[in-house]
């Protein structure tokens, strides 16, 4: 998990306040006392939502939790970018500058283009991930309100390129193109969907109001479906001529390259999974032997986005760093 040291030495709570709050339920329909109900005018576990922005951060400083807010903002970090790279693979365009601006530092976005699907079950695939993503984004802004982040600077360019040498899909000299071919697309896809998933799991446990908890776990099984398409699509579409300099045509050896990677960059732990098992079966679930999936902290979240096992507060699809209170990935070096 985030690790609650951590959290009580970075976090200021002050994001939060009732404007907000009040932002966030009607925005997730939740208004109405058949969600809040008694406990919240009783002074319940709901309650903070109408008690002042000053008295809720000093009970949660006191108790050593992290900030609703800046768990939220954390994550519409993760769904910009998710955002910029479906929507571009199927429009050509991004989000509409309305979208991207809030607290800190805006940034554009380098690369990304149509992808020239073939397959017309595979872009209408994409288009609806593509429509899940602008939804999310949108909903975490209008739940946050003026606490939103602004969408930081995103490469999805040169970093596809990085991760693909690092995962040694494509040789040394080599560019990887995501949206060169829809091959190209699916493992672009895979390198951020498992991603998306253990990291909505890995805060779960740091949402202290429920209805942000809620509304976090059905983004969380989004993802989820998300990832498990993504990952049949690659194991169904077994080989495939990808892009200039990939090693083989094997689009289960290529995910399973990107998933040691990952596994490289986040920690001693080695939980990541490929598509395929170690008797060559389908592996569309990455679950322990309890048919759990794995969590991810912030920090090792980062130091995927960022593509560094080292401790750093920007690199690779985020080359200026995310914004918000939680910015800095873990030293797994």
């Amino acid at each position: 998990m985030f690790g609650k040291k951590y959290a009580a030495s970075m976090i200021n709570r002050s994001a939060e306040n009732d404007a907000d709050r009040r932002r966030f339920l009607r925005s997730a329909g939740l208004t109405g006392l058949g969600v809040v109900g008694a406990s919240a005018l009783g002074g319940g576990a709901l309650s903070a939502l109408d008690a002042p922005a000053a008295h809720a951060a000093e009970t949660a400083n006191d108790a050593g939790q992290l900030s609703d807010a800046s768990v939220l903002n954390f994550a519409l970090n993760l769904e910009y970018l998710e955002s910029q790279f479906y929507l571009h693979a199927v429009t050509g365009a991004g989000l509409p500058a309305s979208m991207t601006g809030g607290t800190g530092k805006q940034g554009g976005v380098t690369g990304g283009r149509a992808v020239p699907f073939r397959s017309q079950k595979l872009r209408s695939f994409a288009r609806e991930i593509a429509g899940d993503e602008h939804a999310h984004v949108k909903f975490l802004r209008t739940a946050l309100g003026s606490a939103a982040v602004a969408q930081p600077a995103i490469d999805l360019q040169h970093s596809f390129t990085a991760a693909a040498q690092a995962a040694g899909i494509v040789a040394k000299g080599h560019s990887f193109d995501a949206f060169a071919c829809e091959e190209n697309f699916l493992l672009a896809a895979f390198l951020f969907e498992d991603v998306g998933v253990t990291a909505y799991k890995g805060a779960a446990p740091l949402v202290q109001n429920k209805t942000y908890l809620e509304a976090a776990a059905g983004i969380l099984a989004t993802e989820a479906y998300h990832a498990a398409n993504v990952r049949t699509e690659l194991y169904q579409t077994h080989t495939g001529l990808l892009g200039t300099g990939l090693f083989g045509r094997d689009l289960r050896e290529a995910a399973g390259k990107f998933s040691d990677a990952r596994d490289s960059l986040d920690g001693k732990s080695d939980d990541d999974q490929g598509i395929v098992d170690s008797n060559g079966q389908a592996n569309i679930v990455p679950t322990d032997g309890n048919g759990v999936a794995y969590s991810r902290s912030a920090p090792n979240v980062l130091n995927i986005v960022y593509l560094t096992p080292k401790q750093a507060s920007s690199g690779g699809f985020f080359p200026a760093g995310v914004n918000g209170d939680i910015i800095t990935s873990s030293n797994n070096s």
